[in-house]
């Protein structure tokens, strides 16, 4: 056991889960109105997604997603889920109090919208695939089974770091801000997701009528 790659794979986790993107919206978003467990959840939710997407490309049954109509649904229904989580969010920025935590959102809530942004993402599908099947690929030429489940695993650690660093930093950070402050950041934060939602939908026209 090398502690060089072992290190190697969490910075690789790290560096899968650091991209601003839908999930990272959210979790600042619910972070900011919450607490740290609301944007932890979050990110657990969306880490469940990424250990089934895992598990497909380790036992070679990833193919199936590239059947059009699946990824055309996939598509849709992701850019569905992205607008409607960023209208949510905008509509209810006037509505956030300052001292008012942990009471507008239930964690099954939080749990369930990083979980489906995630498991519905054409670009997760993608991404795991091509990054995690790549390194799959280069780990199993090199190391055994024991080596490939242990190394896989060091990518949820770090995975799970950076989920308890953005749900310490957006929870630590709220101490510093006005409620203005976390209402304009709120509605940037849907006007966010709506942009990646429009952008799936249009992905998924895309594909359904080319």
């Amino acid at each position: 056991m090398n502690v060089s790659i072992l290190v190697s794979y969490v910075l690789l986790g790290i560096t899968l889960a650091a991209p601003i993107g839908p999930v990272n919206s959210v979790r600042l978003d619910k972070g900011l109105k919450n607490g740290f467990w609301h944007a932890w959840v979050v990110g657990l939710g969306s880490m469940i997604a990424d250990a089934i997407f895992m598990a497909l490309v380790y036992f070679g049954i990833v193919h199936f997603l590239d059947s059009p109509p699946i990824q055309v649904f996939l598509w849709l229904f992701g850019g569905f889920i992205l607008i409607y989580s960023g209208v949510e969010s905008i509509l209810t920025a006037n509505q956030i109090k300052l001292h008012h935590i942990r009471s507008k959102d239930s964690m099954l809530k939080c749990f369930l919208t990083g979980f489906i942004m995630s498991i519905s993402s054409p670009l997760s599908i993608l991404f795991w695939l091509g990054i995690y099947g790549s390194v799959l690929a280069k780990t199993a030429a090199t190391y055994g089974t024991g080596e490939l489940i242990l190394y896989s695993s060091m990518i949820f650690v770090g995975l799970a770091i950076w989920d308890i660093f953005v749900a310490s930093l957006t929870s630590g950070f709220r101490k510093f801000l006005n409620l203005k402050s976390i209402i304009i950041i709120s509605i940037i934060s849907g006007l966010s997701l709506i942009a990646f939602g429009l952008y799936f939908g249009y992905q998924g026209i895309v594909a359904l009528f080319g």
